[in-house]
């Protein structure tokens, strides 16, 4: 006895619309008749629309219905498709890269965003919004490392932090406050468990059941 096994099938480009779609494509492929075979990919097209009915809320969902039949039948159907025929290249084309600069960020747990609002800062001049700007990026940096090391951190560390980051250019004035960790961070407050009664549930009478002794 042989066992028809899915593993030992044919591989299918788009499984979501099944077998049957794929075995239907694969059979008008062998249809030598072009009108026969533009009559039979109209059917599966309606055949896939009705097994996928979400692709119907996309815009212009036939013409992805006909892509999704060229890419069943391997872009290998000569039929007269109402759209043009998708390339292959397109598909198997690997993604740009995208340019993302590594290996000079100092302080990883700051990351980026803090380093280029320090090279702003650094360029203000000397007044409040120079001074405003300052308090939000030394209150953002604790907030940072408390979430990225999961610790405490002395006001210390992240003013030594700034200085080194700002080459010194930065300072603590006097209307800069560095806030408090739960101040930053509010702890999260626990939902009461739904379906169980609050409060202590009074204690129910213990009857003792009588005992009849056999003699």
């Amino acid at each position: 006895m042989t066992y028809d096994y899915n593993t030992q099938r044919k591989r299918m480009a788009l499984p979501e619309y099944g077998r049957n779609v794929q075995k239907m494509v694969d059979h008008i492929k062998t249809i030598e008749d072009r009108e026969e075979r533009n009559r039979a990919a109209k059917t599966i097209i309606q055949i896939m629309g009705n097994l996928n009915p979400q692709i119907r809320d996309i815009g212009d969902f036939k013409h992805k219905l006909w892509d999704h039949l060229s890419i069943i039948a391997d872009f290998n159907l000569s039929i007269d498709s109402p759209f043009p025929t998708p390339e292959r290249e397109k598909f198997i084309e690997r993604p740009r890269q995208v340019p993302y600069r590594q290996g000079d960020i100092r302080f990883l747990h700051y990351g980026r965003i803090i380093e280029l609002m320090i090279d702003a800062a650094i360029e203000m001049e000397e007044g409040k919004d120079k001074e405003y700007l300052t308090n939000l990026i030394v209150n953002q940096m604790k907030k940072s490392y408390i979430t990225w090391n999961r610790s405490q951190v002395s006001d210390e560390v992240i003013i030594n932090d700034l200085k080194f980051l700002s080459r010194g250019r930065l300072k603590i004035t006097e209307g800069i406050r560095i806030l408090e960790v739960k101040e930053l961070i509010p702890p999260v407050k626990k939902k009461p468990q739904q379906g169980k009664p609050q409060g202590n549930r009074p204690n129910k009478p213990f009857n003792k059941k009588k005992i009849h002794n056999r003699h």
